[in-house]
């Protein structure tokens, strides 16, 4: 168990790791490790062998063990009153401990009902039990590491990602797309009017339009694009495998989202802000990371220069393309 659950940091591989000694102890058709999570609740980790329709009873028994703080037996879930509309068959469950903390929880389902509710004997579950600790322990750590990973690299106001993080898919992106060939486009954006609201209403009404406006610009993205908040009242989207015309699309419905956005609702306050736009793509107006940030920055800025509230595209031989206002 230690060398197995030690073998990975990747929390769904050492969970899977543990279910894999654990289906050699606990002979049954399917199997699955939970794992509490503060924002989630109880949520799955890792399964084997276990069927969707008995996937509803096997998350009900880990929020039963969640509870409880006990190891949970049942020789028939169809009867059993802990589990409602429990599937046909026995079970067993175990709380996961680490550090003297429960955890998560490892659940085990048969498709038959047994003659007699499970049982072992004090010795044998104090035994299972303790060989289950390394596997809950090294679970744990890789969770922690994980979270760790995740905060290096999200912006604590935003929870979009933050320049860091931006720098390095930047630096792996312009790599993937020298080697395939394939266009690469970046999408700068800056809130036009954006100083007024902290020189007017405070920086805690700033703060709370940033994450309005975080919200809108993830929301009006794609998902295999990277959305960053670069610093201050910019932000910047990585759009892999994305040409010119496709960037200019998406950087349109972020401008046109922002614009229709009332920011500030809940405080009574209604704002109207704008975005200017800047975007250049690799390899048309760059050919390195650094070239293509300068690129789209250099792009955002001519736009607010010229009125704001647009888009600009960076073209090949430093000509540009500005997008009609709306």
């Amino acid at each position: 168990m230690v060398r197995a659950v030690n073998a990975s940091v990747d929390p769904e591989r050492v969970a899977e790791s543990l279910l894999v000694c654990a289906s050699a102890w606990i002979p049954a058709v399917g199997s699955a490790i939970f794992v509490e999570d503060e924002h989630e609740g109880i949520r799955v980790m890792a399964t084997r062998g276990l069927p969707v329709k008995r996937a509803a009873a096997a998350l009900a028994i880990a929020r039963w063990i969640s509870q409880s703080g006990v190891s949970f037996t049942s020789a028939n879930l169809a009867t059993d009153e802990r589990i409602p509309e429990g599937p046909r068959g026995a079970a067993l469950g175990f709380p996961l401990v680490s550090r003297g903390r429960l955890m998560g929880a490892l659940v085990t389902l048969d498709r038959v009902p047994s003659q007699s509710e499970p049982q072992f004997a004090d010795g044998v579950r104090v035994l299972l039990e303790a060989a289950l600790e390394p596997g809950a322990i090294a679970l744990d750590n890789a969770m922690h590491v994980q979270r760790a990973d995740a905060l290096s690299v999200t912006d604590d106001l935003t929870s979009l990602y933050n320049s860091r993080y931006l720098s390095q898919v930047l630096r792996r992106e312009v790599k993937r797309a020298s080697r395939s060939g394939r266009p690469l486009s970046l999408l700068f954006l800056d809130l036009d009017g954006f100083k007024s609201i902290n020189d007017t209403h405070g920086h805690l009404f700033g703060s709370r339009a940033l994450v309005e406006a975080a919200v809108v610009i993830r929301s009006s993205a794609r998902e295999t694009d990277v959305v960053a908040r670069f610093g201050g009242d910019e932000f910047a989207l990585v759009l892999p495998d994305t040409g010119s015309g496709g960037a200019r699309a998406v950087g349109e419905r972020v401008r046109e989202r922002i614009a229709a956005h009332e920011f500030l609702q809940a405080d009574g306050l209604r704002i109207r802000l704008t975005a200017s736009v800047g975007v250049a793509t690799l390899p048309d107006a760059a050919g390195s990371e650094e070239t293509l940030i300068q690129a789209a920055d250099q792009a955002m800025y001519r736009v607010k220069e010229r009125g704001k509230n647009g888009i600009l595209v960076a073209a090949p031989n430093n000509s540009e393309r500005l997008q009609e206002r709306h």
